[in-house]
């Protein structure tokens, strides 16, 4: 146990952020899993409506610190190249 009030607070804080960031987190991936389902069932335009409402909220995830901006863009690179592939 920490022995100091500053690292007792500390220990108080991180745990509240990492509860947050847990939901920010799950609700990303909420996000990216109905895009990934419109796309399994080969639905092109389902599939570009939920790529476009959950981009933002993978932006959010970059901007709170939750995802790094590389991995949040190799993410929608990908999406959307398969999104596109199921067009044409």
């Amino acid at each position: 146990m920490a022995n100091h009030a500053s690292a007792r607070k500390r220990i108080r804080r991180n745990a509240r952020r990492a509860e947050i960031n847990g939901a920010r987190r799950g609700r990303i991936r909420t996000f990216i899993k109905k895009v990934e389902m419109a796309l399994s069932t080969g639905n092109a335009k389902e599939a570009e409506e939920a790529l476009k409402n959950a981009q933002p909220e993978i932006q959010r995830g970059v901007a709170k610190g939750i995802m790094h901006k590389n991995t949040a863009g190799r993410k929608l690179s990908r999406l959307s190249a398969r999104i596109k592939s199921l067009k044409s």
